[in-house]
């Protein structure tokens, strides 16, 4: 019978996937596009609302400045695109910017700009999930009351999807993109239409309040500055772009065509959104404020301010149904967005994982065929960044885009080394032609992401983004410290030359703790692999038991001597460990091999009942140079209700059991020699 524990796994994730499988997980471009620009197309949720915010420090006069913010932004938005479908086709693999900073700038630019995407993909599902949450609240008071813990909600949700593998989540997802996109579209042509052919004054419904400068004559300087931070917070709508190069081989062949397609697609309808609601904010005299609280003059009292896009459809569509669809499409969006980061950190995670930067344990794949530790490792510590900030999105926006524009800028630095190493050996004109194209696109591109990161952290590092910058450094220094342990491991496991491999001598050891079954069955394989020496040790703790130990030795008739240990501290793990040492003194060829007699239980609540001895002298003898440490199990008969094979399926450990063994004349053959390391948890005899 399967246990809760795996019908709860299977009804949350579903049956697993065989590996063969993994090519019907593959997407086309009609699932890839919600799957990995959700990110970049729900930023037009928020990053007008941090256009807007950030000028109104200098007064509602300011707003005349949102269009061209908004146009600069736009002309960023076009610029990486065009790089960025340059590196789809150049490095289809899937390693995205780490690829191409560790082929062309060498490996240490490439572990920066992982460092860089990691942190920036946390914050993607932070910031996303935090801003669904504050539209929701917009119309729902309860949410806004309660938005770390619906955020958390929203973010397990999220996990739970993408556990069950990329294109149930990418099938999952595709509905409310889509939506998201027909409302919003639909939204900005209807104000457009009511405005310039109906004729209709649309207002928003924060256009009448007086809202007042927090700095008033501002300087050009301080003016510029904060055109330049406006610009900055508004280039939060480029994050998730570089998504589709580190996903190219989830696409369906051909690969780089459909993935360059589908930057292409991101790229359009981002920008008619961002532009449509910058353009409908000025044609409704919205206004949206940093602080309310402070800046509104002559206001309601209890005044909630809401976001841009649920102020555009009340003035749109009023007070109706509609207004809840855009407010909840927007929610849900945002929300989903964070499956860009779910899809991407994942395969990164993967890849660095592959390389050694990272744990192995993120490269391997789940039941579902999906990078399962990655996904969840992502989930919690967004998680924590969601309770840290209280899912505050203009606390946390601070610390976004830093390293997605690190990312950007040293990508394209390595994609033009990539086209002048090519350029050296190519001498077809029609190609050189195309790869001459390709590096001036890509040194546009580094030009103008350079330009951004320098804006980027120029006025954001005191509000925040010195906290993602000290956190790509920290993780920076880890994977290097990863790859150094996994290189010195490596070394040290690399066999010598000439050096042999055969001991001088085997001494074998058979503790004793009773004579029972499972020790005369370790001494009867003991004695099957003809060591050169074998001693049947007992530590004495207690003289009575002690005495029965060897009472019984003598009646079984044992030939094997039983050595005695004097304990008079009663520990047993310290004189096993000096007694073993002791055995390879003499020559330090020589190994010693250790029998640890045990007995499996086939209940949980069992092992309770006994002790752990045999764990932790296992756990010790790992330590000892030259010692070898061989458990004998005996499976008991609690143990033959389990389904093995399903139990071994769920433990996914080593081989399948061997025979359990036969007794004869009072002593136990032994088992087959493949059956002497057991999958099941197993504990000494008491």
């Amino acid at each position: 019978m399967a246990t809760p524990a795996s019908l709860l796994k299977r009804l949350l994730l579903g049956r697993p996937f065989r590996s063969d499988k993994l090519q019907h997980t593959l997407l086309p471009k009609r699932i890839a596009l919600p799957v990995f620009a959700s990110d970049a197309l729900s930023s037009v949720a928020y990053a007008p609302d941090e256009i807007l915010l950030t000028l109104s420090i200098a007064g509602t006069s300011a707003y005349l400045f949102s269009p061209w913010v908004a146009l600069a932004v736009v002309v960023v938005m076009l610029t990486v695109v065009a790089s960025y479908r340059q590196t789809v086709h150049a490095y289809p693999s899937g390693g995205g910017d780490y690829e191409v900073a560790t082929v062309n700038l060498g490996p240490k630019f490439g572990v920066g700009v992982a460092s860089a995407l990691l942190v920036d993909y946390v914050l993607t599902v932070a910031v996303s999930v935090s801003s669904g949450v504050a539209n929701l609240g917009s119309v729902l008071p309860f949410v806004s009351e309660h938005r770390v813990g619906i955020a958390v909600t929203a973010v397990v949700v999220l996990t739970s999807i993408n556990l069950r593998g990329l294109r149930e989540s990418g099938t999952a997802f595709a509905i409310p993109t889509y939506g998201f996109i027909i409302v919003i579209v639909g939204m900005i042509l209807t104000g457009l239409v009511r405005i310039f052919v109906l004729g209709h004054d649309l207002r928003a419904p924060s256009a009448d309040l007086v809202v007042s400068a927090e700095h008033a004559n501002l300087t050009a300087a301080a003016m510029a500055f904060l055109l330049l931070r406006a610009f900055s917070s508004g280039c939060a709508a480029l994050t998730g772009v570089e998504a589709i190069s580190n996903g190219v081989p989830a696409f369906k062949p051909p690969k780089s065509r459909n993935a360059a397609t589908t930057l292409l697609l991101l790229g359009t309808v981002a920008i008619v959104m961002i532009v449509g609601i910058i353009w409908l904010s000025r044609l409704t005299g919205l206004q949206f404020m940093e602080d309310p609280a402070r800046q509104l003059q002559h206001g309601p009292v209890d005044y909630v301010q809401k976001t841009v896009t649920v102020q555009l459809g009340q003035a749109i569509f009023g007070n109706g149904t509609l207004l809840y669809v855009v407010a909840g499409a927007t929610a849900l969006i945002l929300f989903l967005a964070a499956n860009t980061a779910f899809n991407g950190f994942p395969v990164l995670g993967s890849i660095l994982a592959q390389d050694r930067y990272l744990p192995r344990q993120l490269h391997t794949r789940g039941d579902r065929l999906a990078f399962s530790n990655g996904i969840v490792f992502l989930a919690v510590t967004a998680c924590l960044l969601i309770i840290a900030f209280q899912a505050e999105v203009t606390r946390l926006i601070q610390l976004y885009i830093v390293g997605v524009f690190v990312s950007f800028t040293l990508s394209q630095a390595g994609m033009i080394r990539h086209w002048n190493r090519l350029l050296r050996t190519e001498r077809d004109p029609v190609a050189r032609r195309r790869m001459v194209r390709s590096r001036a696109i890509n040194a546009f591109g580094m030009g103008l992401t350079g330009a951004v990161l320098v804006v980027v952290l120029l006025t954001k590092f005191l509000l925040g983004a010195w906290i993602a910058i000290a956190a790509m450094a920290v993780i920076y220094l880890m994977m290097l410290g990863i790859r150094r342990h996994y290189d010195r491991i490596a070394t040290e496991l690399t066999p010598a030359e000439g050096r042999p491999v055969l001991p001088a001598r085997n001494h074998a050891i058979v503790l004793v703790s009773k004579v029972h079954q499972p020790t005369l069955r370790a001494v009867a394989y003991a004695q099957a692999t003809r060591p050169d020496t074998l001693t049947a040790l007992t530590v004495s703790v207690d003289e009575a038991d002690t005495r029965a130990v060897q009472v019984e030795w003598e009646r079984h008739g044992m030939t094997v001597p039983l050595t005695v240990i004097d304990s008079p501290y009663r520990e047993i793990t310290r004189p096993i460990l000096d007694f073993v040492a002791s055995a390879r003194r003499e020559s330090p060829r020589d190994v010693v091999t250790v029998f640890i007699p045990e007995y499996v239980v086939g209940h949980w609540w069992e092992n309770l009942l006994h002790n752990q001895s045999a764990l932790r002298i296992k756990g010790r003898l790992l330590f000892e140079p030259g010692v070898m440490v061989t458990s004998v199990p005996w499976q008991l008969a609690s143990t033959a209700r389990k389904n093995l094979d399903r139990y071994d399926a769920t433990l996914r450990r080593g081989p399948a059991r061997g025979p359990r063994g036969a007794t004869v004349g009072g002593l136990v053959t032994p088992p087959a020699p493949g059956s002497t390391t057991t999958t099941a948890p197993a504990r000494p005899p008491s």
